[in-house]
């Protein structure tokens, strides 16, 4: 059936009608009043959303560029860079460091396991002269569908001294994320994720600690300087011409998420992979991440059922349920599939894609364990 495709997949993802609509409408003017006092509701609403008194900075980029931007605006060429890796996305922290000419020391842990406080806090109290600048790292790694253990991990960056630089792409709007709280000095996210707009648009929070490495910068980026989008924030506009239809679907989209309010939001993310995880066991299909502690509440990684291919499930649950899931990446690809429940997903999203899966594994030819709802 046509126009009935359903995104779950870590993004993008589903975007309601409520934003749809308001991208429709023409474009208006980024220097104009009515656009002023638009943005100034989304930059208030973001430091609610990012539980921050900072600005928080809207790149017309996707996530990638909003890392780009806390590299090439507080790294200089040398600075030691200390990146953990768990999966495809964290290691994006030291590639971009690495082309800024950092000096990048990376600790790999197990895809589909979290860092390990233990060894950042032996690594960094090993660091008496204090080179580590800067320490990289994810919140929600959805390659591998795990999250890690952020406030924690935050507080020993901080007892340390380094700058944090978090990717909380997809864990802002979703999964609890409390920049002023947990001491987070930079933390960037997308839209095409918890925030239920398509992508276009990348955000930036940055602590007043980094904001002192960024004054140290030799040579900070030019699109995305800091000082010219501080300066745009105070003044109701932005330093280049953004995308005005995403921000006005934005308005929208951050009017929803206060109407479900944070605690909402964080319960029905977290519902939905219970459910999920839940609907995978009673299948009889392995879970990429067991350990509940850890695994992500936005995305699932699956074991496909021996015998049944990876690129075979996301075909037939597309071509014969219009649902979209994802494939592993890097190492990991036709190995696992990932199954997204992030952003403006709801609890029957959730059954009809289990349900989905169940079918399209009976018309694989699914040899079912014992127990297996495909039965």
């Amino acid at each position: 059936m046509k126009d009935k495709q359903f995104l779950m997949i870590p993004g993008p993802t589903p975007v309601p009608e409520r934003a749809l609509l308001a991208m429709a409408k023409h474009p208006m003017g980024h220097r104009s009043s009515e656009f002023s006092a638009v943005i100034k509701q989304v930059y208030q609403d973001l430091k609610w959303l990012f539980q921050t008194q900072e600005d928080v900075f809207i790149y017309t980029s996707s996530g990638t560029g909003a890392m780009e931007a806390a590299i090439f605006n507080l790294v200089n060429p040398g600075d030691k860079v200390l990146s953990l890796v768990i999966g495809n996305f964290s290691e994006r922290w030291a590639k971009i460091a690495e082309m800024r000419g950092a000096d990048v020391e990376k600790i790999n842990f197990d895809w589909g396991q979290a860092v390990d406080p233990a060894v950042l806090r032996e690594r960094l109290d090993q660091d008496i002269n204090k080179e580590i600048k800067f320490v990289t790292l994810i919140h929600n790694e959805t390659s591998t569908g795990v999250t890690n253990d952020l406030q924690t991990l935050a507080k020993i960056i901080r007892e340390h001294g380094a700058i944090s630089l978090v990717d909380g792409v997809t864990s802002v709007g979703a999964i609890p994320v409390k920049m002023d709280e947990w001491g987070i000095d930079v933390l960037v996210s997308g839209s095409q994720k918890g925030f239920m707009i398509p992508p276009g648009l990348a955000f930036l929070a940055c602590g007043k600690k980094a904001w002192q490495a960024y004054e140290n910068c030799k040579n900070p980026s030019f699109y995305f300087n800091f000082g010219a989008y501080k300066k745009s924030v105070a003044e109701y506009t932005t330093p280049y011409t953004p995308n005005v239809s995403l921000i006005i679907a934005l308005k929208e989209t951050l009017d929803m998420m206060k109407e479900e309010a944070l605690e909402g939001i964080y319960n029905r993310h977290a519902g939905l992979a219970k459910r999920m995880r839940a609907g995978i066991r009673s299948m009889g299909l392995e879970l990429f991440v067991e350990d509940d502690a850890i695994a992500s509440k936005v995305i699932t990684a699956i074991y496909p059922p021996d015998g049944i291919s990876v690129p075979d499930i996301r075909k037939t649950l597309n071509r014969d349920f219009d649902i979209v899931v994802a494939n592993g990446q890097s190492k990991l690809k036709d190995k696992i599939f990932r199954m997204g429940h992030l952003g403006f997903v709801s609890e029957k999203d959730v059954i009809t894609a289990l349900g989905s899966l169940q079918a399209s594994l009976e018309k694989l030819g699914c040899t079912c364990k014992s127990g297996c709802l495909c039965k």
